[in-house]
């Protein structure tokens, strides 16, 4: 049976089914009840059967896989340049890490027997969700700012979804594609408040530490606009905590563009600075009110993290340093790395500390 829902913050209990709320009547974002948890001690990597890519950690997943392409296990590379091993996200199915969130997120809408989804994106989760509801069979909306990039429109359109394009702000298509999911045109299949999307996500701390022998890094240093992977990341290895398999959490490092930075504000308490001129480039992260603000915040406090924000300079620079060194990404992804040469400089990471980096979307989304 598919796992029912509940609010952390009110405790109110929600049954599992294609009608269930979005979010709970307090406004928090839900959880599920069922958190279950593997018995024993893991395989090494070389003895673990990898084949079903991250569905290889089923015992995690309150989901049953129900949509898949085998997706995961994504290659945990060096980088000597950077001092850093980084996970390549962008060799996902779409070109995105947002598959590991979109294959559990249609399996859950499969098990709920929901006949049609809808989801807001900036371009690469709005690809995800529709490419696995075509592998479901599943008819699929996605609502998109005006302006989205024509490559991650095109994955949208030949997958048989709907794109519905959105003039004005990132927010205001969020706010669109709620009041549709709202008048019951289908089921919310969100990326930022869905906590299917975060069962999927999740699997990104089981893979670096398996690949790393079960063991964490120090550090791991991730882009953050509404905080899907960072999320995914803490809670990942909380349940790896939990489960007894580590010991220890990496410090969480957020690295923010420039002008979309509240979770830097809330930080530091203050506002955009005056004269700050915003991120033209790292579309991906254009996100002013994170859905789970609170929960990125209290995932920073908690495993000694930070957030910095960088600008349009700093990711051009990163980006070139990127693709000269065979990692074709797109600029949202050069986010992290950005953040990690700041974090060097001001001391927060320290030279000999052992630092993990998500490259999160292909380069071939830019054209």
């Amino acid at each position: 049976m598919p796992s029912d829902l509940t609010c952390p913050a009110c405790g109110t209990t929600y049954a599992a089914g294609p009608d269930e709320p979005w979010r709970c009547e307090c406004g928090r974002a839900l959880e599920y009840v069922e958190r279950p948890l593997p018995e024993g001690d893991p395989l090494p990597l070389s003895r673990l059967d990898t084949s079903d890519g991250l569905w290889t950690f089923f015992e995690f997943l309150p989901i049953e896989p129900h949509v898949t392409f085998h997706e995961g296990f994504t290659p945990l590379v060096d980088a000597p340049q950077w001092d850093a091993e980084f996970k390549l996200e962008y060799v996902f199915p779409t070109g995105s890490f947002k598959d590991r969130g979109a294959t559990t997120t249609l399996s859950r809408a499969v098990e709920l027997g929901v006949e049609k989804v809808i989801e807001d994106s900036s371009g690469n989760a709005g690809a995800a969700i529709a490419t696995y509801a075509a592998r479901a069979g599943l008819e699929a909306d996605i609502y998109v700012p005006a302006d989205v990039k024509q490559s991650k429109l095109m994955t949208i359109q030949r997958a048989d979804a709907r794109p519905v394009r959105i003039e004005g702000t990132r927010q205001d298509v969020t706010d669109a594609c709620i009041e549709a999911v709202e008048a019951g045109e289908g089921w919310y299949a969100s990326h930022a408040w869905n906590p299917a999307f975060y069962a999927g996500t999740m699997t990104f701390a089981f893979e670096v530490a398996a690949q790393r022998g079960w063991t964490v890094p120090d550090a791991v240093v991730l882009p953050v606009g509404h905080g899907t992977l960072f999320l995914g990341a803490y809670q990942g290895f909380a349940r790896l905590n939990e489960a007894g398999i580590v010991d220890g959490m990496p410090k969480l490092l957020a690295g923010q563009a420039q002008g979309y930075a509240p979770i830097v504000e809330e930080l530091d308490g203050a506002g955009v600075a005056d004269g700050t001129e915003p991120s033209e480039i790292a579309d991906g992260i254009q996100i002013t009110t994170p859905a789970r603000g609170t929960e990125i915040l209290e995932a920073i406090e908690e495993t000694d993290g930070d957030a910095i924000a960088v600008d349009d300079d700093e990711i051009e620079t990163a980006i070139d340093r990127l693709h000269r060194g065979g990692f074709y990404v797109e600029p949202t992804s050069a986010v992290a790395p950005a953040a990690l040469s700041r974090y060097r400089e001001e001391g927060v990471v320290d030279p000999d500390d052992d630092v993990v980096v998500p490259l999160t979307g292909s380069g071939l989304k830019t054209l």
